[in-house]
């Protein structure tokens, strides 16, 4: 499988989001639902934090990619919403840093919505992987 980046966005030396994703030839996809920033009990963690919400959402995300048998660098797409388009963008540098930590150059979508599921949300994240 090759997979090929087009239009990627930089800020400096750091990827932003890919324009897009180009895959030949996957064995197999991963469609993972949106992943928000809950605690081992099921209660939002890091409430009034994006940063923290951030951080754990991923991480949930990561958990479940592993689970399915991918790794984060087999993520080509995510989707953020977010209740909070300025507080979000003002900590992005965050969500970039965690996904290159784990080695994951996606394309991607950035919405602002009304709610989520919880009032505490101030992210969610869902994500395609293919391997």
């Amino acid at each position: 499988m090759d997979i090929h980046e087009i239009g990627p966005r930089m800020v400096g030396e750091k990827l932003m989001y890919n324009r897009a994703v180009r895959v030949e030839s996957p064995r197999s996809w991963l469609f993972v639902s949106g992943h928000e920033a809950r605690d081992d009990d099921g209660a939002i963690a890091w409430k009034g934090d994006m940063a923290g919400q951030m951080r754990l959402a991923l991480q949930r995300l990561g958990e479940t990619v592993t689970e399915a048998g991918m790794t984060m660098a087999d993520v080509v797409q995510i989707r953020v919403v977010t209740t909070d388009l300025a507080a979000c963008k003002a900590r992005y540098t965050v969500l970039m840093d965690e996904l290159a930590a784990v080695h994951c150059r996606p394309a991607s979508l950035l919405a602002e919505v009304s709610a989520l599921s919880d009032p505490d949300m101030l992210i969610e994240i869902e994500a395609i992987a293919v391997r």
